[in-house]
């Protein structure tokens, strides 16, 4: 790991945990075992230190669902290998990953932070959530719904078991696989609407 990365990793876990008011460029430094001044010369100013631990979080999060939802069959399939790759992701970097709901416009923005990065940043977690509603509707495995809506309401979700998983004292064993099922459930075709979907669509019934 280079000097770079440990400042970002230590940015991510002292940011994620104290919040952007309360952690200091000097415990981030110390976290990394660098010097206050080089951490100024590769990230600047304290907002753009957070931002760049968020969006470091974010990109490598981007990179993973990408790949998980680019292997599925289908609509409902991208959105159960979105939703469980997702969740993985938070288990792996339990430490650092509070940083990117701090630097979220779904949970928490930090008073200070350039807000209008933040959601072209976090855009791209919503824009793929609608490819998949919109593939699920066309090949009829998701029942007719507003993308946009649909898809925040999803991220909704997840964002919420996050931040109840990692920030808060409740017991929440089961939950990511519950939240899973729970959004298959409310967005599955159901059986009446599967025969409607296949004969509109020139497609024979099943026997």
């Amino acid at each position: 790991m280079t000097k770079k990365e440990a400042i970002l990793r230590a940015a991510q876990e002292a940011f994620g945990q104290l919040g952007f008011h309360a952690a200091t460029v000097k415990d981030v430094a110390g976290r990394a075992d660098v010097s206050f001044g080089l951490v100024s010369h590769y990230f600047g100013s304290k907002q753009e230190l957070f931002l760049a631990a968020g969006f470091d979080m974010a990109d490598r999060l981007i990179l993973r669902l990408s790949e998980a939802t680019a292997k599925a069959k289908n609509g409902m399939e991208a959105i159960r290998a979105y939703m469980t790759a997702y969740f993985a992701f938070t288990e792996e970097h339990r430490a650092g990953f509070p940083v990117l709901l701090r630097c979220s416009p779904f949970s928490h923005m930090e008073p200070g932070v350039d807000g209008a990065k933040v959601m072209e940043k976090f855009s791209i977690f919503i824009d793929e959530l609608k490819r998949c509603v919109a593939l699920g509707i066309e090949d009829g495995t998701i029942r007719s719904l507003p993308l946009e809506q649909t898809a925040l309401i999803i991220y909704g979700n997840i964002v919420g078991s996050v931040r109840t998983n990692l920030l808060s004292p409740y017991e929440s064993t089961g939950l990511f696989a519950e939240t899973i099922n729970h959004v298959e459930r409310s967005i599955t075709i159901d059986a009446d609407q599967a025969g409607e979907h296949r004969l509109f669509n020139g497609l024979p019934l099943a026997q």
